[in-house]
């Protein structure tokens, strides 16, 4: 019995080891393609598995950010997290509808960047804000249905 116990926590132990392998191995693939927008392999994991994900795609750096607003150029942007559930149902809908409606919406992962999003006084995700000549002119802060959002697009964002 006890020579039965020691094989089969050893075969455990492999299984352990090659798991760790193969996600380690599955992370690294994701980190260096062209889907890694972020610029730094030390990401959450969370982010790590959306890196290819359509829905997550248009992402905005922290200082590329920072320089639309000071230049003044309108951006709209989705403060987001990847372990916001409220985000997980929101995104889904909320990306399309902004393609649809040909708008440009930006991409803020404060999982990554919350410190950063600080000066955005982001209090809960998602949330939606509309820059335009450098200030802050339209907010939509929690999960709203994609109405809310088709709305908030028509009366701020769309030409």
């Amino acid at each position: 019995m006890g020579k039965k116990m020691i094989v089969i926590i050893g075969v455990i132990v492999v299984l352990f080891i090659a798991l760790f392998f193969v996600l380690d191995y599955k992370n690294n693939q994701a980190l260096n393609n062209n889907d890694n927008p972020y610029g730094t392999n030390d990401l959450d994991q969370a982010t790590i598995d959306q890196l290819g994900d359509p829905l997550y795609q248009n992402q905005i750096l922290p200082d590329e950010l920072s320089e639309t607003i000071q230049n003044g150029d309108p951006v709209t942007v989705y403060f987001y997290s990847p372990t916001c559930i409220y985000c997980q149902n929101t995104t889904p809908y909320l990306a399309p509808l902004a393609e649809d409606m040909d708008v440009d919406m930006k991409k803020f992962n404060l999982l990554e960047f919350g410190q950063e999003g600080n000066a955005y006084q982001i209090e809960s995700t998602p949330t939606l804000i509309h820059f335009e000549d450098g200030e802050e002119v339209a907010r939509l802060v929690g999960q709203y249905p994609e109405e809310g959002y088709e709305a908030f697009f028509n009366e701020y964002v769309a030409n």
